[in-house]
């Protein structure tokens, strides 16, 4: 007796074109119907369909589709609206939408006289039957085509799951080239027609469709929504990562925003789809990095690829950081994450932030000791950035370096003393050199104890830690901190100060102009500044005015209404 899976029907030797559909279990056959009769397919499970049998050509007959497959059919119903005589170029789109999969040609047929179009994609390389069936539908789908019966259907056809022992069946298509089957023209026009002519096409059209179980799995990967069991936002949003992400690098510029999906997705959604627990730290660092180096483009596209680790650890510190959190679990409260510090994994994030630090620091001692450290916070970002310095890393340590941050501890409300008498400052007065009040070498200090910068004066810095900052942050960095922070606080010192010599400079013009209205807008500044009322006394222009009661307004030509301040001086 001979075993079942080694049964082959009888083949027809020199066959070619019967070659090409080699799967005829379950077979289904049906007798020929009568004019405008639907037509009665039966399925035979009892024994294959032989080459006899079909050239025999007694019942018109159809064949469904193994594990593996050489080719895929699309059945458009002559109803359709996907039809070319409802839509010339529906068929087109089709055919675009399928392209990532590596369709490019097809060969077109009708399937019987009711006119309705199959169009055969054969590919060199067996495929999986169920993989590629759900990767046409998805792309279909996605395309805003509807795979349904007596509209638009997929061979081989998704199965549903079955729950019974044994297993649903591929759904089975009519064999091309029989009664009323026609290959068609680009204009879907019927042409001459033959097997030999229908096996031509084939095998032009197999030689250019470059079809792989690798761009199957990346188009199911990038395409696909996949189903995760949780509410729909939730999915929605997981699925849109997903998008983003299993596309990888197309073009140049791309890294940063596919690593900021990947470190989201991971840290967001890792404990859900693959880890063992919430991805936190170096294993987030390691995971963004292994998703990065497993996409497509990334050794074409990426021109990161030799500080990826860096950029990986930027983005996983930006995510940690960030209002997210592992799904399923709430932000922890800054004092949970205080009782926390002992554990390896913030030790491990410590270490790190105390190192950004360092370097932020070392940076701008450098840049100090070079005279070339930028007034603006733009110019500043830039100039810290060619120390190899992140962006992700300036921005979670701008306390180090940006000039908003150093006001704010330089206790601005209380400027220093402006100049005694206007007469001290001259007319041409320009900014002071920053130079004139910085050491002679930063780096000196570093890792050493910085002098002490305490005193009077409100633009020292004091070593207090910054509002809303734990003091440990300043562990080993303290002095280092601090120097950094008083020669930067200088600047800004330097800076304020040459402002303000350039604005009384100003002033004294306005009041020496004799016109009324920049000697108006004089007074105006000088009300808001009392220390140099007096000075400004002597540059008033001499004017007769009328004795009136302080609440009135004194009668100078080209002036307007003034406070009682300002009439004070007028007298």
């Amino acid at each position: 007796m001979i075993a079942a899976n080694l049964f082959h029907y009888v083949s027809e030797q020199e066959d070619n074109f019967l070659a090409l559909f080699p799967h005829r279990y379950d077979y289904i056959w049906a007798e020929y119907p009568d004019v405008q009769e639907a037509i009665d397919w039966k399925t035979e499970s009892r024994h294959p369909l032989t080459d006899r049998l079909i050239h025999q050509g007694q019942y018109v007959y159809g064949v469904r589709f193994a594990a593996e497959t050489q080719y895929s059919v699309i059945d458009i119903d002559t109803m359709s609206r996907y039809h070319p005589k409802h839509d010339p170029f529906a068929i087109s789109r089709i055919v675009a939408a399928l392209e990532p999969l590596g369709f490019v040609a097809y060969v077109a047929c009708t399937s019987s006289d009711s006119g309705g179009i199959h169009l055969y994609v054969p590919f060199q390389q067996k495929q999986k039957s169920w993989k590629l069936a759900i990767a046409l539908q998805t792309l279909l789908e996605n395309a805003g085509f509807k795979p349904a019966a007596g509209q638009l259907e997929i061979f081989p056809n998704p199965k549903r799951y079955a729950t019974e022992r044994t297993p649903s069946l591929y759904a089975a298509h009519r064999l091309p080239m029989q009664i009323g089957s026609y290959l068609l023209n680009e204009d879907w026009q019927l042409t001459y027609s033959n097997q030999a002519i229908f096996v031509e096409r084939w095998q032009f059209a197999q030689a250019k469709n470059d079809v792989c179980s690798e761009a199957i799995d990346q188009a199911l990967s990038t395409f696909r929504r996949k189903q995760y069991g949780i509410s729909g936002r939730v999915d929605k949003f997981l699925n849109d990562l997903n998008a983003d992400i299993e596309a990888g690098w197309t073009g140049q510029g791309q890294t940063n925003f596919i690593l900021g999906r990947i470190a989201m997705r991971s840290y967001i959604f890792g404990h859900l789809l693959y880890a063992d627990c919430p991805l936190e730290g170096k294993p987030l660092v390691d995971d963004i990095v292994k998703t990065a180096r497993s996409l497509p483009g990334y050794q074409e596209w990426c021109r990161h690829q030799h500080e990826i680790e860096k950029r990986a650890e930027e983005w996983a510190r930006c995510i940690e950081n960030s209002r997210y959190f592992h799904f399923g679990r709430s932000k922890l409260a800054p004092a949970v994450l205080e009782t926390a510090d002992s554990s390896p994994q913030s030790s491990w994030n410590q270490k790190q932030s105390e190192s950004a630090r360092e370097r932020i620091c070392k940076a701008i001692a450098d840049l100090l000791n070079q005279n070339a450290l930028p007034f603006g916070a733009t110019a500043r970002f830039h100039a810290l950035t060619q120390y190899g310095i992140g962006g992700g890393s300036l921005y979670r340590h701008r306390d180090l370096w940006h000039p908003n941050f150093l006001k704010a501890d330089l206790s601005v409300e209380n400027p220093p003393d402006p100049p005694n008498a206007l007469t001290n400052v001259s007319v041409d007065a320009t900014p002071l050199a920053s130079t004139e009040i910085i050491s002679t070498s930063l780096f000196s200090s570093l890792g050493g104890n910085a002098a002490s910068c305490k005193g009077s004066n409100p633009f020292v810095v004091s070593d207090s830690p910054l509002p809303g900052r734990n003091a440990s942050q300043h562990t080993g960095l303290s002095d280092i901190e601090l120097t950094i922070r008083t020669a930067t606080a200088n600047i800004e010192r330097t800076k304020y100060e040459a402002q303000f010599a350039s604005q009384v400079a100003q002033m004294q013009q306005f009041l020496q102009s004799g016109d009324p209205i920049l000697i108006s807008e004089a007074i105006t500044w000088i009300e808001a500044n009392p220390a140099l009322l007096d000075a400004a006394k002597s540059y008033l222009p001499t004017v007769q005015l009328d004795r009136v009661q302080l609440n009135q307004e004194p009668f100078l030509p080209g002036y307007v209404r003034r406070s009682p301040l300002i009439c004070l001086l007028s007298w």
